[in-house]
This record gives structure tokens, sequence and C-alpha cells, in this order.
């Protein structure tokens, strides 16, 4: 891509009316698509500004973002260290829309998040490395299981809420039979341990998590009907009347129980 037509989209995408930057994110796929000698650096970093902006501020650059976050998925697995790197930012809108390019670049970015994950500390990264994996719609996720159950059993907060989601995300993309029984049998051991979390954001999602075990086949029947009277007991529906106290995991436990 010439530095001439880079220049052109840089403005246009720089600009605060959302019609002239879908006009340069189209010039940009244009170009793309064209073949035309790629500065991708540059490209991207043009286009990864556009994920800072706040659609709660500026609704009208929804579907701008979105374009944004497709676009650069587009890049495929050129874009996957440039967008690992971005996961060091600290905006929380800017890190959101990262992982969702990565989930939508799809198995490439599994081996590198995985890696990712295993070589930094800084629980707030490692977290953002696991919602991105859990954007990942592939069989191929099963090798993120144990970054995921690492996450899950972590301290840290935000990892241990980040990492308890992700079980379940996994368990959507792994099919039926496929999640060796290790595996399976320690995820069920991790999410039941953190039905017992202080904090009922963390205990919702185990039950979810583990409604999502049931719903897509990685549960036998003796497990599901251990998983009902959990259930049941969370929801207030059994004789103990010993319910959770927090209403949204009361809810989730609702919705599992169709699962079971």
């Amino acid at each position: 891509m010439e530095r001439r037509a880079v220049t052109e989209i840089e403005a246009l995408v720089g600009s605060r009316d959302p019609d002239e930057v879908r006009a340069g994110l189209a010039l940009a796929r244009g170009e793309l698509a064209a073949g035309s000698a790629m500065d991708l650096p540059s490209l991207f970093d043009a286009v990864a500004a556009l994920f800072y902006i706040d659609p709660l501020d500026r609704p009208d650059f929804v579907v701008v973002l979105d374009e944004a976050i497709s676009l650069v998925a587009g890049f495929g697995d050129q874009a996957i260290p440039m967008l690992v790197e971005r996961l060091d930012g600290s905006d929380l809108k800017a890190q959101l829309a990262v992982a969702h390019a990565l989930g939508r670049i799809g198995p490439a970015a599994i081996a590198p998040l995985v890696a990712e994950f295993a070589a930094t500390t800084d629980p707030e990264r490692r977290s953002f490395v696991l919602y991105a994996l859990g954007k990942i719609r592939s069989p191929e996720i099963v090798a993120a299981c144990p970054a995921a159950l690492e996450g899950a059993a972590a301290e840290d907060h935000e990892l241990r809420d980040t990492g308890t989601r992700a079980l379940g995300k996994l368990a959507e993309s792994i099919p039926a039979g496929s999640l060796p029984d290790d595996l399976r049998l320690q995820f069920v051991e991790r999410l039941q341990k953190n039905l017992a979390d202080r904090d009922p954001a963390i205990r919702a999602k185990a039950v979810r998590s583990l409604g999502k075990l049931a719903r897509f086949g990685h549960l036998g029947p003796a497990e599901k009907d251990r998983l009902r009277g959990t259930l049941e007991m969370i929801a207030g529906r059994d004789a103990r009347f010993d319910w959770d106290t927090a209403f949204v995991v009361r809810r989730e436990a609702e919705e599992a129980l169709r699962h079971v």
C-alpha cells in the first residue's frame, strides 16, 4: 500500500464524522483486496485508534467500530503480534476491541494467546488474554483449557472472574466428547469451588459455566442430576430454602436448570 493511500486513510478515519470514517475503512478494504503493497503497521495504527472511541458517548460509531474490528481481523496472522501487544494498553474499551479482533481471527490466534498467558504474570493482561480466547469459536480452543483453569483458580479477583467465565465459553466451542475427561473433571471441580466464592459475580459466572457444560453435552446423566440438585438449592427450590442471597446468582441458576 503506497504511503499516499495510507495518508488518505488516516485522514478519513481520524474524522469525527462516522460517514467519513466508514469511507476510510472502505478505502482500506479496497486497497487490501487489490493486493496493494501494504504498510500494515501504519494502517493498523490508524484503524486501531478507533478502538478508543466510547460507543456510549458516540452511539453513531457503533457500526463503525464493528467494521474497524473486522478490518483488523482481516489482516489475518500478521495482525496477531500487533493485537497482542495492544493488550498492554490501559484503556478498557480498546482492550475489549482488541480481544474481539483476535477472536475474529480465529484458531491462528490460539497458540500465540496461550503462549502470552504463560509468558506474563500480569493478572490484568492474563484476564484479557482469556477474554480473547473465549471469543474464538473453534474445537481447537481445547488447547486453552489449562490456561482457563489456571485463571479460574487465581487469587486475583478479575482474573478469577474472567477465568470462570472462560471455562463456559470454551465449553461452547468444544464438541461433546472432545473435552478430555481429566480436563472435563477439572472444569467441574473448579466451577463447583467457585460457587462458594465471596463475590456474587464470580458465583454467577460459575453457575452459568456449569450450565453450559450441561447444555453442550459435557456432563453425563448422573452429573446432570447432581448439578440439578445444586442449582435447585441455589435457586431456593429445594426443601431447605438455603438459596444464594444474590439475585444475579439465583437468576443464573434458574437459567441453567433449563439445561439439566
